[in-house]
């Protein structure tokens, strides 16, 4: 009898019968078998019982229209609470959405089939099959304006530490209307976890800066403060004898920007370092097109983005961020007890200091 080869050890394809008591845990672990099912399920794998260990920091990349689906606070909020989110890079454009909830305004389902002049001369603005008044632009516009003409914003900072104000600011308004946990800026400022923008000026909170920069308001986005601070968080867990771990929610400036951090480590600084431990990924983009930014975890290796070493740790997930995220946090929070948050905010001057220090040791500062 031919020896049986090692390549058929795979668990068998064998499901229960999927019913109405099924816990999603078991629906992905034993029914999610093959294609990218299978996918989704080695990515919730790899979430829970590597990425979500004690001793790693795991930093989220956000893209694409995820807050004004209502994934903030569906999804993102509870993995912050939970100390499964420790720092995160965000398009402008979902914090912007996201704020409107934790001001209390409202976005609503809608049909992505209608005609948008109709919509237009309704005053209502589409995203795909959101709609929302065009007032919510305008009262959002405000409350922005309005908050950064105090004494507090005038002066360049990072984008975390706008965020980290800006957050402050969403909690008292939620607090006078009475809501609760609508504003994953106002969750990660109580959490103090640092959120940042790759690119602050592409989006409306970029643009209400730059319109009150005209008449003289000083804020200014430090870029350098952002490259440096990220770079630093990962480079203090990994001098800590500690893993990181990236979260990737789409593609895009925010997932280069996430990977970017070891690049900056090695290349830049000439620190000794060997890139992320874990990497996952969610996206729908093709690599041959180019839409996965040169940046799959084996081509990431190269870059020294991913540790060569740990590219068992990795998974590219094709399937839709909306379906995705939800499904990810029901299972992260099912099969783990929270973890105990690392407050990162409040160490990005130490880390930084720190990862100063070992690159003038080196010579290269």
């Amino acid at each position: 009898m031919a020896k049986k080869s090692r390549y058929l050890h795979g668990q068998k394809i064998e499901p229960p019968a999927i019913d109405g008591n099924i816990s999603i845990v078991d629906l992905v672990d034993k029914t999610f078998n093959a294609y990218n099912a299978a996918r989704f399920r080695e990515a919730c794998q790899l979430f829970v019982e590597r990425m979500l260990a004690d001793d790693v920091t795991v930093g989220m990349s956000l893209s694409g229209a995820m807050t004004p689906a209502g994934l903030g606070m569906a999804a993102i909020i509870p993995l912050m609470r939970a100390g499964f989110i420790d720092w995160m890079v965000s398009t402008g454009a979902n914090l912007y959405h996201d704020t409107h909830f934790g001001i209390g305004l409202e976005m609503r389902r809608g049909l992505a089939n209608l005609d948008d002049r109709v919509l237009r001369d309704e005053g209502v603005v589409r995203i795909f099959d959101i709609f929302f008044q065009y007032d919510v632009l305008l009262k959002t516009d405000t409350f922005f304006r309005d908050m950064i003409t105090a004494s507090e914003f005038q002066r360049p900072m990072s984008t975390a530490e706008f965020h980290y104000l800006a957050g402050k600011y969403v909690l008292e308004r939620s607090r006078v209307l009475g809501l609760k946990d609508k504003s994953l800026l106002g969750a990660a400022h109580e959490l103090g976890v640092p959120i940042y923008t790759s690119s602050p000026g592409d989006s409306s909170i970029g643009m209400n800066v730059a319109a009150k920069a005209l008449g003289g308001n000083k804020l200014q986005f430090d870029c350098n403060a952002d490259v440096n601070e990220t770079a630093a968080i990962v480079y203090g867990a990994k001098k800590s004898r500690q893993k990181s771990a990236i979260l990737i929610v789409g593609g895009g400036s925010p997932k280069n920007f996430v990977l970017q951090t070891e690049p900056q480590i090695q290349e830049v600084l000439g620190l000794n370092e060997k890139g992320h431990d874990y990497y996952l990924q969610f996206t729908d983009a093709r690599v041959d097109t180019g839409g996965l930014s040169g940046a799959t975890p084996a081509e990431a290796v190269t870059w020294g983005k991913v540790d060569p070493d740990k590219l068992p740790g990795t998974v590219v997930c094709y399937v839709d961020s909306t379906i995705a995220l939800p499904l990810l946090t029901a299972y992260a929070l099912a099969k783990r007890r929270h973890r105990e948050p690392k407050g990162l905010y409040h160490r990005r001057e130490q880390l930084v200091a720190a990862m100063t220090k070992a690159a003038k040791a080196k010579g290269n500062l």
